[in-house]
């Protein structure tokens, strides 16, 4: 893919003085922090390279009542966790460092069954689940090591527990199989809940139903990537991307016929096209099904895009890569580009935005992060590099052409979120009865009103206690429970445990047969965009034993 890149105007590139005009920045950073157990963890991992703090990069986010999650693949080494929240409520605001989620145990790269090796796109439902794709692989370029399998993650919101674990069937990947994106399909119940996952570089999409417990694949020519749109240019970069599938997708509303409209489009493509999750959730039909899926017009020049939602109005949300902006179209006007509108735009400030989500209250998140420049050149970390952005909703289209009036809207269909949930859908059931809507977060200030108190009550004398507010939501005990003797890395460590079974972390041991496949996308072999010729940027060496995360309190 990398076969010709042209730095263009680098030095400068964000030299503008501009801001976004609609999104409101909420977060920042110019370069990631994490909540360690304690000070001492964190300084052992910063010796180690365990933790490397210009080598994290945030791609996905999430919005789940009083959590922001935030996804960190391990495309470097110095990744200590790859899925990752920002507890709103201590932290309305700022520069805060994140939290692993679900725990530290839990983002053991490596650790099968347990932990998570790296996460892009995250999904949360209204039945307080989050869904989580894990690709089990670390590393970029030469470097990638495919640790476990493609593994679907579920967690329970209000227990902070993993409710299942699914390994994607062999038949429902290939040699070149690379998956970064996930959409959730939820129908009738809890129970009727699909996931979709795009194969972008294995030219597929994968189906999991969560009340069968199983998947299936499908395969399409509009998945391919569009020979004539591989051509891209971002902050000043000149690139090729020619290789790239099907990627972003979103979701309709429910139909009157109880089953939603998938719109997909590949990342190297400017067009849009569509399927009913009807054709989706039947396994039968996945070879004869061809004729069911539809192209759409292509939404114009420098129109690529990773990200999309659909809010439960049928209005479509997604990012413009090449345009530093976030686009818009309703979906009760045909897909035109006199049809599409900007929402904000910036190009300081929104240089790759890289995820887009509408949450259940209809306030839109979006993620900037200089990606290209951080794979190909150098980030300055003198200067922000990464920001989170929100709006309500109707603020971002105020005004555009995707501001359509409720009477022009199909079926005059309202926001679930503002009402009973599905059953403002004619046709539909409620859920079950257990179901009960997420608790608003409406912050009335962005500044703590009350200090923290600190659990850290016996602290050696040089210790400096943390700052932020995260850290006094969790205790750790001080006395080490058991050792351990890394037998991958020759390394022995200290294991605290906490009450569960004890973390054996080596990469030889969950080895499955990593893949290289010269190019590829969004972390498969080297980072979101990355390899070929350039992997020289990167470079990194073999992946190091994690041996701090397995003091785990």
């Amino acid at each position: 893919m990398w076969k010709s890149v042209v730095c263009v105007a680098l030095i400068g590139a964000f030299g503008a003085v501009s801001g976004t005009s609609k999104l409101q920045e909420r977060y920042s950073w110019r370069q990631l922090d994490f909540v360690f157990p304690n000070q001492q963890l964190k300084q052992q991992a910063l010796a180690s390279g365990d933790y490397v703090p210009t080598n994290g990069l945030p791609v996905g986010i999430e919005r789940w009542e009083n959590k922001l999650f935030v996804s960190v693949p391990r495309w470097k080494d110095g990744i200590p966790s790859t899925l990752n929240y920002i507890d709103m409520n201590q932290t309305p605001s700022g520069s805060p460092p994140l939290i692993p989620y679900p725990s530290w145990a839990n983002n053991v790269a490596g650790d099968c069954q347990n932990g998570l090796s790296t996460v892009y796109r995250i999904k949360a439902d209204k039945c307080g689940r989050l869904w989580v794709l894990d690709t089990g692989t670390v590393g970029i370029g030469n470097t990638t090591q495919q640790l476990c399998p493609y593994a679907l993650n579920i967690f329970d919101l209000k227990t902070n527990t993993r409710l299942r674990r699914y390994e994607l069937r062999a038949e429902d990947t290939n040699q070149n199989t690379f998956i970064a994106n996930i959409a959730i399909d939820m129908g009738r119940s809890c129970d009727d809940t699909f996931a979709y996952m795009s194969d972008e570089l294995g030219y597929g999409l994968i189906a999991y139903s969560f009340e069968k417990n199983k998947s299936w694949r499908f395969e399409h020519s509009f998945f391919f990537p569009d020979p004539l749109r591989g051509d891209f240019n971002v902050a000043g970069l000149n690139f090729q991307w020619g290789e790239e599938g099907i990627f972003g997708m979103s979701l309709s509303p429910m139909q009157a016929d109880g089953f939603r409209t998938m719109y997909f489009s590949p990342l190297a493509s400017h067009r849009e096209f569509m399927v009913s999750t009807q054709v989706l959730r039947d396994e039968e039909g996945a070879e004869e099904s061809f004729h069911k899926f539809t192209y759409l017009k292509e939404r114009g020049p420098n129109s690529h895009t990773t990200s999309r939602v659909m809010s439960e109005i049928g209005l479509q949300l997604f990012n413009l890569i090449d345009q530093n902006a976030v686009g818009c179209w309703h979906s009760s006007l045909p897909y035109s580009p006199e049809n599409h509108g900007i929402v904000d735009r910036d190009d300081v400030e929104l240089v790759f935005p890289a995820d887009v989500k509408i949450d259940f209250e209809e306030n839109v998140w979006v993620i900037s992060d200089r990606m290209p420049v951080f794979l190909i050149a150098e980030l300055d970390y003198s200067d922000v590099n990464f920001r989170i952005f929100t709006a309500p909703l109707s603020t971002l289209v105020a005004g555009t052409v995707c501001d359509v009036a409720p009477s022009l809207r199909p079926g005059a269909i309202q926001s679930k979120f503002g009402g009973s949930d599905l059953t403002t859908y004619p046709g539909t059931t409620l859920l079950p009865a257990g179901y009960s809507q997420p608790i608003s977060y409406t912050p009335t200030s962005y500044a703590p009103t009350v200090a923290p108190v600190t659990k850290y009550t016996s602290a050696p004398a040089a210790y400096d206690h943390p700052t932020s507010h995260m850290y006094t939501t969790q205790e750790y005990p001080t006395t080490a429970k058991a050792y351990h003797f890394n037998k991958y890395h020759n390394v022995e460590y200290q294991s605290h445990g906490n009450g569960q079974a004890d973390y054996h972390f080596g990469h030889g041991g969950h080895y499955h047969g990593g893949h290289d496949h010269g190019g590829h996308d969004y972390g498969h072999d080297h980072g979101y965009y990355g390899g070929g010729e350039h992997r020289r940027y990167w470079g990194a060496g073999p992946k190091k034993p994690e041996a701090w995360k397995q003091q785990l309190y």
